[in-house]
């Protein structure tokens, strides 16, 4: 018999640690027990260290967008600020290099000249009305040194004023309060709705005419008037590509101008009135070569429905000569202005210039097949998560265009507000927004999308969102001011009444059933 094994104790013992018996097998298994319960709550904390730094990865994730759309916003407005200095000073040094100090203007002219180049230089300051239109001249280039030169090429841009006018009104004075506070009683004034009235202080000598392409009839208009207008010794503005058609046709049309790829940035700063020939589509372009400040537009109706178009191309005349002369109603149609934040730039604005849009600008799926996932918000406020087919942003010159197809209400254009549409939302509640104008609107694809979103401006520019991207909107300062044939209010109707056919159904018979008095 095996001698027994005793502990310290004297008593018998089997354990193998205590004789010393310890097998392979057993240490290997007390080893696995020993850091299974070790390895638990180590697994255990590594797991909730890990989402705590997801988490706070996220919430810097968050911080450096904010910091990226804080620096869109100062660059933005920086660049402005150094565009107009730049045009300031560049005016300055003409005005320098043109006009030498040692002549003697009252010598060489006559004194009324020399008052008006004086006014001349106090006037031809770029500057922004309170309505954002350009009021005054500006300078044009010129080569040579001599004054006298100078004074008969130099060409002036008109200026003009815009004014609240109101029928069986004599004269222009408007309240623009909205309330008023007298002996502890807070009531309403009287609102700034009343039809905005443009009176030229200087005859307009520039026309921009924009055209519908590839269609004979608008081809043959535009020819006709522009003979039309060279009689009434106006400058006369065109695209390039119409130019050379009009060159090719006659050498007659010499005398029209264009302009180069580059010169379009500086349009605004030659052209009094713009005129074009087609539908919303052809002013829709017009406004998007202003990046800027908008000339007044004349549009006259040559497409299909013409919500902005109010003018008949068979009386352009009359139209013409009562616009040249003035006053003229005018709607002043908002624009949104647009900016793109690409989560990988992290902290860097994406180098593109932003993008204004009349109508609207639309955030849709794309050639996905899965949902479109949009976190919004207005002002730094969460306002909803978005999923469905995508989402409008629209003016409420647009409320008539795609925001009307989804659902969206028909905003009359001057009330100054930004439509909040959703496109086809997978949900029974969502229903659409009218939000104010001075706020701030951001759309962002979360890290968690399962796809990619796709922007579009004004139904073109279309721009992929990556997770992580987002789109900054806000009101833009330049509005689009657009002539109207009566007034605004009258121009409205008159568009949903005849290219919706709005509310349009068969009246009534009188002959039914009456109630019984």
């Amino acid at each position: 018999m095996a001698p027994e094994n005793f502990n310290s104790n004297g008593n018998a013992s089997n354990l193998p640690w205590e004789n010393g018996s310890l097998d392979s097998l057993s240490l290997a298994n007390s080893k696995k027990a020993v850091m299974e319960i070790i390895e638990q709550p180590l697994v255990q904390g590594i797991e909730d260290h890990l989402v705590e730094f997801s988490e706070a990865m996220r919430t810097v994730s968050k911080a450096l967008r904010r910091a990226a759309e804080g620096k869109a916003s100062a660059q933005a407005e920086a660049s402005e600020w150094k565009r107009k200095y730049e045009l300031e000073r560049q005016r300055n040094l003409q005005l320098e290099n043109k006009v030498p100090a040692s002549v003697d203007l009252k010598d060489n002219f006559p004194e009324k000249k020399v008052e008006n180049f004086k006014r001349m230089d106090e006037q031809s300051q770029i500057c922004s009305g309170k309505n954002g239109i350009y009021s005054h001249e500006v300078l044009r280039d010129n080569e040579n040194n001599s004054y006298s030169n100078i004074h008969s090429k130099l060409i002036r841009k008109a200026s003009f004023k815009l004014h609240w006018c109101c029928k069986g009104e004599k004269n222009d004075q408007h309240k623009h309060d909205v309330v008023s506070f007298e002996k502890g009683n807070i009531t309403t004034a009287e609102r700034s709705s009343k039809q905005i009235c443009l009176k030229w202080e200087s005859p307009p000598q520039t026309v921009l005419i924009l055209t519908k392409p590839n269609s004979v009839s608008v081809k043959f208009l535009c020819a006709e008037m522009i003979r039309w207008l060279k009689e009434k010794k106006l400058n006369i503005y065109v695209e390039p590509r119409v130019r050379t058609d009009l060159v090719t046709e006659s050498p007659f049309f010499n005398f029209v101008q264009t302009w180069k790829d580059d010169g379009i940035l500086l349009l605004h700063e030659k052209i009094d009135l713009v005129v074009t020939l087609g539908g919303d589509g052809t002013v829709l372009w017009a406004a998007s070569m202003f990046k800027g400040p908008v000339p007044p537009i004349v549009p006259f109706s040559l497409g299909s429905l013409g919500f902005m178009t109010p003018f008949h191309s068979q009386h352009y005349r009359e139209c013409l000569k009562s616009m040249l002369q003035g006053p003229i109603s005018i709607t002043l149609r908002h624009r949104l202005q647009c900016h793109v934040i690409r989560e990988a730039a992290k902290t860097e604005y994406e180098t593109e210039e932003p993008i204004l849009v009349l109508n609207e600008v639309t955030i849709d799926r794309g050639i996905s097949s899965f949902l479109t996932n949009l976190e919004c918000y207005c002002d730094n406020s969460f306002v909803t998560c978005v999923q469905g087919d995508g989402l409008i942003l629209s003016t409420t010159s647009g409320s008539t265009a795609y925001s009307l197809a989804a659902g969206g209400s028909m905003v009359h254009p001057q009330v100054p507000g930004i439509l909040f549409t959703p496109i086809c939302p997978h949900s029974l509640s969502f229903r659409p927004l009218i939000l104010p104008e001075y706020v701030t609107l951001r759309i962002q694809v979360p890290f968690n999308s399962r796809g990619h979103a796709w922007a579009s401006f004004d139904g073109k520019d279309r721009k992929q969102l990556a997770p992580g991207d987002a789109l900054v909107c806000s009101m833009s300062i330049w509005p689009v001011p657009t002539a109207c044939q009566g007034d605004s209010t009258n121009d409205f109707l008159h568009s949903i009444h005849e290219g919706l056919h709005w509310n349009l159904r068969k009246t009534q018979s009188f002959d039914g059933p009456r109630e019984s008095s």
